[in-house]
């Protein structure tokens, strides 16, 4: 199965998953994905790093953002990681991929290796683990750059 690695929802998608969520396009909201929609994989912080830089006419503070993003992440819209260095960061990608995180910058990355993903997700999907139904499978390659690529 290829396709797996969903690009982020457009605004009227966005619109559309909020509204299914019962949630408001409140200006706050649609500027928070307009800057995930440009990072990718983002902290609170950086979205409103991005905002700040952008020129965006709306103003939102960094806990705000938090919030927004965290209620996100609950819906399914976004999904969440927590990195090495214990700082939540933001997923725009809700679809099953694999991630590559930097040990040294604290950045995720997608892997766009959908066969891997699905072989592992197959796997893992048919055992069973007493008490327990598997509800997804999170894949995260921990990596370091090399030397020559350190260099660039």
């Amino acid at each position: 199965m290829t396709g797996l690695l969903n690009k982020p929802m457009t605004m009227d998608e966005f619109r559309t998953s909020l509204k299914r969520h019962s949630l408001k396009a409140t200006a706050q909201r649609l500027a928070v994905h307009e800057a995930m929609m440009a990072l990718g994989h983002a902290s609170a912080d950086m979205v409103c790093d991005y905002l700040a830089s952008s020129g965006s006419a709306v103003k939102v503070n960094t806990s705000s953002v938090y919030n927004i993003l965290s209620q996100l992440a609950l819906t399914g819209i976004y999904r969440h990681r927590l990195s090495a260095n214990n700082k939540m960061y933001f997923d725009v990608n809700s679809a099953r991929h694999i991630h590559l995180y930097d040990l040294s910058t604290h950045t995720f990355r997608d892997l766009p290796d959908d066969e891997f993903s699905e072989m592992v997700f197959a796997k893992l999907g048919r055992k069973r683990f007493k008490g327990f139904k598997i509800e997804n499978v999170d894949v995260q390659i921990l990596v370091r750059p090399t030397q020559k690529s350190s260099k660039k």
